[in-house]
């Protein structure tokens, strides 16, 4: 009885969370851009969307320890992807636009959330729209906007790292943005309940999420990459390599798979 109770004040906090969501994203921020300076209009949006993401690290009780320190802006930065809540996660600690897969803009309340706070969403196997994407993304960058990106471009059980997409890293080669790789891993029981992958659903997922009693996750902020003079391939291999070592330091040779 207690831990129904529990998980109903939760997902009645979600209910809350996500509704107040709506009002930032559908009036809030709007009138933003229409009373205040670009840069400040800015500013104030990021502040919004860090805090709305730190409520709801707090109803899903993350427990996140951090290794190494975070970019300054201006930055993309590239994640192994494991879960919806890798965004969470992330976002809690700095200013940032999402690049993530076009699915996500279809599902309800999250999708309409997810593109008023200017997430990029990409059209697999649409080459005009993926270069569309790129151009606004090295927007973004010369605006010393934070990027992130899961170059993986799926999720996965968090037990390897797929091959990345080397395309997302041709606009920090063109504007010599920095690279920041992350390597993300979920602890303890975390580790086997928290991955999203084949035919989960949101809601479904939410609610053992809410269920657990805490969501353990360790984020290494691994050393950062320069793109100044190299070719995309190069950094994206560099930066895989960079994780895989992080989460599998006895798997050396699956950096070149």
């Amino acid at each position: 009885m207690k831990l129904k109770l529990r998980l109903v004040y939760r997902l009645s906090a979600v209910i809350v969370l996500f509704a107040y969501g709506l009002v930032l994203a559908g009036l809030v921020f709007p009138v933003l851009g229409v009373l205040r300076s670009a840069n400040k209009a800015k500013i104030r949006r990021d502040a919004i969307k860090q805090n709305w993401l730190d409520s709801f690290s707090s109803i899903l009780k993350l427990h996140i320890t951090q290794i190494g320190s975070v970019p300054h802006d201006g930055t993309l930065l590239v994640s192994n992807h494991i879960s919806w809540l890798d965004i969470v996660v992330i976002g809690k600690f700095l200013p940032a636009y999402f690049v993530a897969k076009s699915d996500i803009s279809a599902w309800p309340v999250v999708g309409f959330l997810a593109r008023q706070a200017g997430t990029l969403f990409i059209r697999r196997g649409d080459k005009k729209h993926i270069r569309e994407i790129n151009e606004r993304m090295i927007w973004l960058l010369k605006q010393h906007s934070n990027i992130i990106a899961f170059p993986e471009g799926t999720t996965t059980q968090g037990d390897d790292v797929l091959g990345f997409h080397a395309s997302l890293f041709q606009p920090a080669l063109l504007t010599k943005a920095l690279i920041q790789p992350i390597a993300l891993e979920y602890i303890g029981a975390s580790k086997e309940l928290a991955p999203f992958v084949g035919e989960d659903d949101f809601v479904s997922h939410l609610i053992s999420m809410l269920k657990m009693d805490k969501i353990e996750v360790l984020i290494t902020f691994l050393p950062l990459i320069t793109s100044a003079g190299r070719d995309r391939n190069a950094i994206s291999h560099e930066a895989r390599a960079s994780i895989v070592n992080q989460i599998h330091p006895d798997r050396e040779s699956s950096v070149n798979e």
